[in-house]
């Protein structure tokens, strides 16, 4: 196994816990407005990343006018509708109509690939998703299946679901539209280009409900947390992978989520782990192994 790819194999397991600290961070950070809270997250990422990306811009300038398109296509799926969606929706949808909600990303992705890449849907790798999502309901439902049957779906959850199917979209298409950019470069772009699509809505949003204080350290020590840990580290993680072994592979990491988010909750809240935090990872682990593993091809 070559070293990218080992280093693909470490980031698809640490992406996971790099994106949970936004889902920590946003039931910390309701004192922002939504779209305030991922403009702010993804003008810093776009400002941290431009120096060290300047150079590679200034040698493909003239790339920049064939693939802006994509940028901004780019810039809605993943930066607004994946970043103020989720942030409207968290203030009114449950813990568990979120972590459904999400669990479903990854089939997502997987139905993708096999309509687009014609990837194939053996076995091994439908018992695997089945296995996650098991796991991912055993954490969510507090090991009581049945309360699945309670669940209702309002408001927020649909903009939580448009988050969902909007990074699905935007994790099959990563890796369909080839560029000249590598991967952070793409990231600052594509950060930029979010920026500039949320800003009136941030405008808006401040004039019918407020802007954040900006004399609160506490807006400004959200936004440098989740522009460092699930802005840039998740993103980049992530683009690496998709590349690196598809996005079908890649997208189901994100199972490990639940286990992950209960895990520092415990260290940051004191919540200790509960019995079906450990059947859950007891069922994701395998799952991720039978969904993610190679396809033989079939003999001639």
């Amino acid at each position: 196994m070559s070293p990218r790819r080992r280093l693909a194999w470490f980031l698809l397991l640490l992406s996971p816990a790099l994106f949970g600290v936004n889902m920590l961070a946003a039931r910390y950070a309701t004192f922002v407005p939504p779209n305030a809270l991922a403009l702010g997250r993804w003008l810093l990422v776009a400002l941290l990343l431009l120096p060290f990306v300047w150079p590679r811009l200034r040698t493909n300038a003239s790339a920049l006018g064939r693939e802006w398109p994509d940028i901004l296509l780019f810039g809605a799926l993943g930066m607004w509708i994946c970043g103020a969606f989720v942030y409207i929706g968290a203030h009114t949808s449950t813990a568990l109509n979120i972590g459904l909600i999400y669990a479903a990303s990854p089939i997502l992705v997987v139905l993708l690939g096999r309509a687009i890449d014609k990837e194939p849907l053996s076995a091994g790798r439908v018992a695997g998703i089945l296995l996650c999502l098991t796991g991912v309901a055993m954490v969510f439902t507090r090991g009581r299946v049945e309360n699945l049957l309670d669940v209702q779906f309002g408001a927020g959850d649909l903009w939580i679901a448009a988050g969902s199917a909007s990074w699905g979209l935007y994790s099959v298409l990563l890796r369909h539209r080839p560029s000249r950019f590598d991967p952070l470069t793409r990231l600052c772009l594509f950060s930029l280009a979010g920026s500039l699509i949320l800003l009136p809505f941030t405008v808006g949003e401040a004039i019918l409900w407020g802007p954040p204080d900006l004399a609160d350290m506490r807006v400004w020590l959200a936004w440098l947390v989740i522009a460092l840990v699930p802005g840039i580290g998740a993103y980049a993680a992530y683009a690496f992978c998709v590349v690196e072994l598809g996005p079908s592979r890649t997208s189901l990491a994100m199972y490990l989520g639940p286990p992950y988010v209960a895990v520092m909750a415990w260290a940051a809240l004191g919540e200790r782990p509960q019995w079906y935090h450990l059947l859950g990872i007891a069922l994701v682990l395998p799952g991720l192994f039978l969904a993610t593993r190679p396809t033989r091809p079939r003999p001639a």
